[in-house]
């Protein structure tokens, strides 16, 4: 299958996307072969408290701000113009049923394979997918490998690890940073922390 049957899905709930978020996307796009990766923030999650989640339109401007000069990244609304809780699974098989020749990539931190059996539906995520997980220098290789291979012989998963960079920024410091009247410079995209600045977006959220 070639490289433009092969697209990546980046999903989050982008509260606020960072530049973490931006460099796994750009190393499965270089390391995998891939044509574009998709931008794809969750609407209702049900794995977050619904009150420390900035409205789904916030969040879609934001991702679009960040992607807005890479030309093989695009955004998604898919998930937030669903009714009720998203869910991996059912979006999944949705693209596969709009695109049924695409080769997709689901991308994830490789900390997330440890809790992945308790997404709904895990087969059905496995099945309709490649997973590329991002690996941070110091991972212990010896419980991620036999991680993968414990849900390649369960679920017949596909599984592939992507050397990534070591980076302390995550969603929740910048919340926290945004909070306590910090700068978030070289965090976000410069177009996001100006986004973010003039709304006054996380002064009381962390």
């Amino acid at each position: 299958m070639g490289d433009s049957n092969r697209i990546g899905i980046m999903g989050g709930t982008f509260n606020p996307i960072h530049t973490g978020h931006l460099l796994l996307a750009q190393t499965a796009l270089s390391e995998a072969g891939l044509k574009q990766v998709m931008f794809l923030p969750s609407g209702q999650s049900y794995m977050k408290k619904a009150e420390n989640i900035l409205p789904a339109e916030t969040r879609l401007k934001m991702v679009e701000l960040a992607i807005a000069d890479n030309p093989a990244f695009f955004l998604s609304d898919m998930e937030v113009r669903r009714n009720g809780n998203t869910y991996t699974c059912d979006t999944l098989k949705l693209l596969k049923a709009e695109q049924p020749d695409t080769e997709f990539y689901f991308i994830m931190g490789a900390d997330s394979l440890f809790s992945m059996e308790n997404w709904k539906n895990p087969k059905e995520i496995f099945d309709n997918c490649i997973i590329l997980a991002g690996v941070r220098h110091g991972a212990s290789s010896g419980q991620l490998q036999e991680k993968c291979e414990y849900l390649r012989k369960k679920y017949r998963a596909v599984l592939k690890l992507l050397p990534f960079p070591e980076t302390a920024v995550s969603s929740t410091g910048i919340r926290r940073f945004l909070a306590e009247g910090k700068s978030i410079r070289y965090m976000v995209p410069e177009a996001v922390r100006l986004y973010i600045e003039e709304n006054a977006l996380y002064r009381q959220v962390k």
